[in-house]
């Protein structure tokens, strides 16, 4: 009585592996994401050990959003600075330039950091958090392999000079992902260009965000940049037009103007030699099966996840997906229960498989109605 179903769809769907294109980037190491397919679009000896300088300051805000985020902390929260944050501010490294004893909010420190790229405020936030910067970055290290950068030790908070402070890009990619999709709130910060500090005793002081890229209009919104003489310019950056995101980075530009310019053509590499394409959204009609013996004759699918693909342009005649199962189902059904198999293929090969769920109950027919629906298969063939 039950036969297979496979529906066909002649889609713009594809599954990209890390697709090595012809493009060199000038950096010792690098990477290159759709954020929303997750797929590499590009990559440069991506597991290579770096000191990620001020890069580090994304870890360091991602664990005070957290805190917000849990209601553990609150951005009007007043930290005092210690001397050892105050002293940052005197040594020639990027600073906000807090003074001791200063009582300065959360959200001024959390600023200070993602603008001005200040190590004292990274201090200052590391010790009111955890209460002492050494606290804090077990944290930081703790948090780090939770979300899976499993080449990333920190040993402080601000990214300085530490030979057990180290990562790579794609463990900075990683981070960089979680920032974006955890806090997209407190994100739009990385994408600001000046923050004024109303500094006590002295007259404020405004500082411009080093990032490169966003005073470029290729649509970039972030992250951090850094440097170590013994690292050279690092970059992570990400770019958002018409609602598809980009993020990289790279380590071991050798001058500044080369870590924008090679910043800049590796997001661009990315929108003009990919599509992205949508397939699925989570929790949304993706299709419907056939029911046997229920009070609805058909119920409608979904994935519990979104689906994107990031496809090479001029590749789209070669995809299909197929919806599999075998029916018509019979009832009763449950809401959420596996009813197909979503499968994407290219070339004949199956790149991608997902559940797919019921989005509604369906209840079984009284029992004179199943003998109707039986007989008239017997005599008809209708199910």
């Amino acid at each position: 009585m039950f036969k297979n179903f496979i529906l066909i769809f002649i889609a713009q769907l594809f599954f990209c592996t890390i697709i090595q294109a012809n493009i060199e980037i000038k950096a010792r190491t690098a990477i290159l994401q759709d954020f929303l397919s997750g797929e590499i679009l590009y990559e440069k000896e991506p597991d290579r050990s770096i000191y990620p300088a001020s890069m580090t300051k994304i870890m360091t805000s991602i664990i005070a959003f957290d805190l917000i985020k849990s209601g553990d902390l609150k951005l009007n929260e007043k930290f005092i600075i210690s001397e050892k944050a105050w002293r940052l501010s005197t040594s020639g490294y990027s600073s906000m330039f807090v003074m001791v004893g200063d009582e300065v909010s959360v959200e001024n420190l959390l600023k200070g950091i993602i603008v001005a790229s200040g190590n004292d405020a990274c201090i200052a936030l590391a010790e009111g958090i955890a209460g002492t910067e050494e606290e804090f970055a077990i944290m930081m290290t703790s948090k780090a392999k939770e979300i899976g950068m499993l080449n990333t030790n920190f040993a402080n908070s601000s990214g300085i000079n530490d030979p057990d402070n180290y990562s790579t890009v794609r463990d900075i990619m990683i981070m960089s992902n979680y920032l974006i999709k955890n806090h997209p709130k407190y994100y739009e910060w990385f994408k600001e260009k000046e923050f004024t500090w109303d500094r006590t005793g002295g007259d404020p002081i405004t500082q411009g965000n080093r990032n490169p890229l966003l005073y470029k209009n290729i649509g970039a919104d972030g992250i951090k940049t850094g440097y170590l003489a013994v690292e050279r310019y690092s970059l992570a950056s990400s770019i958002e037009r018409n609602g598809r995101r980009l993020v990289a980075v790279g380590s071991g530009f050798e001058t500044k103007k080369s870590r924008s310019r090679q910043s800049s053509k590796l997001l661009t590499y990315g929108l003009t030699n990919f599509d992205l394409i949508k397939i699925s959204q989570k929790n949304k009609p993706f299709d419907s099966v056939d029911v046997w013996l229920g009070k609805e004759n058909f119920v409608k699918v979904y994935t519990n996840e979104d689906i994107y693909k990031t496809i090479k342009k001029g590749q789209k005649k070669k995809l299909k997906a197929k919806m599999l199962y075998e029916g018509p189902i019979e009832a009763p059904i449950k809401k959420d229960q596996v009813l197909a198999k979503l499968k994407i293929v290219y070339d004949q090969e199956i790149i991608g498989e997902y559940d797919l769920f019921a989005l509604k109950e369906v209840k079984k027919v009284n029992i004179f109605s199943r003998l109707i629906k039986s007989l008239n298969y017997l005599i008809w063939g209708d199910v």
